[in-house]
């Protein structure tokens, strides 16, 4: 594989996770100016957006283990180079909660465990209260719909222009609707990179990040092969990726 193209995933996920995260640990709260709940989301949206634009062309923008798996599962993307993009991604995740720590670190009276980075979670972890099984269901099903749309709005016979702006405002949609359950993850790669720093009990809650959105990543990559697959099967390629396709 080219280089060039898990480079482009660690950078990509770094963007993510530094805009997204970041508009809720440094933007979100500040007095007067805070953006609030409704600009954390859009935050994330515009992150996969721009970034569909700098490096759709080059690794096909995937910033997302869940996307990566999926978009393998639906033959969109080939399973040998998969392993390559999810550790790129986590890699870029883990150094942007590194920087976003760093740079709290200089406000006065900053304490990581009230702040957490916006770390995923549930039960005492979750910005509501919500339990286990409602943060596991709420994340499978996000996934699922986010990886539905990202191979909708790439397959041959969508407008391809559009599919970065579908995908962005996939992520805000998903956001706005998610944020009190979980802190919205959707992608293994953004949950993993806070909790390193963070700790406790995001690190322990960590696996439900994992499993919950990988278990909807794939059942939207074989919903997506009954959808949109042509009757000829098309072979897996590392050319068939989803520009713009991010989480």
């Amino acid at each position: 594989m080219d280089l060039k193209r898990p480079l482009a995933e660690a950078i990509g996920t770094f963007w993510l996770v530094f805009g997204g995260c970041g508009s809720a640990v440094l933007a979100a709260g500040f007095p007067q100016l805070g953006i609030g709940f409704a600009g954390v989301s859009l935050a994330f949206g515009l992150t996969v957006l721009t970034m569909a634009c700098a490096i759709g062309p080059v690794s096909g923008c995937h910033l997302n283990p869940a996307v990566t798996v999926g978009l393998a599962t639906a033959g969109r993307f080939a399973w040998r180079d998969a392993p390559l993009y999810i550790v790129a991604q986590v890699i870029g995740g883990a150094l942007a909660a590194l920087v976003l720590f760093e740079l709290m670190l200089a406000k006065p009276g900053f304490d990581l465990a009230a702040s957490g980075l916006a770390a995923n979670g549930f039960g005492a972890g979750s910005p509501s209260g919500f339990g286990l099984a409602a943060v596991f269901v709420t994340e499978a099903l996000a996934t699922f719909f986010f990886v539905l749309i990202i191979a909708g709005a790439t397959s041959p016979r969508a407008h391809g222009a559009l599919a970065p702006v579908a995908i962005g405002l996939a992520l805000t949609l998903i956001h706005l609707i998610t944020i009190p359950v979980s802190n919205t993850s959707v992608n293994p790669a953004r949950s993993t990179g806070p909790a390193l720093i963070v700790g406790g009990m995001a690190l322990q809650q960590l696996w439900l990040f994992w499993v919950a959105p990988i278990v909807g990543a794939v059942a939207a990559g074989f919903a997506s092969r009954l959808l949109y697959e042509e009757k000829s099967s098309m072979e897996p390629t590392t050319e068939t990726i989803a520009p713009g396709a991010a989480a």
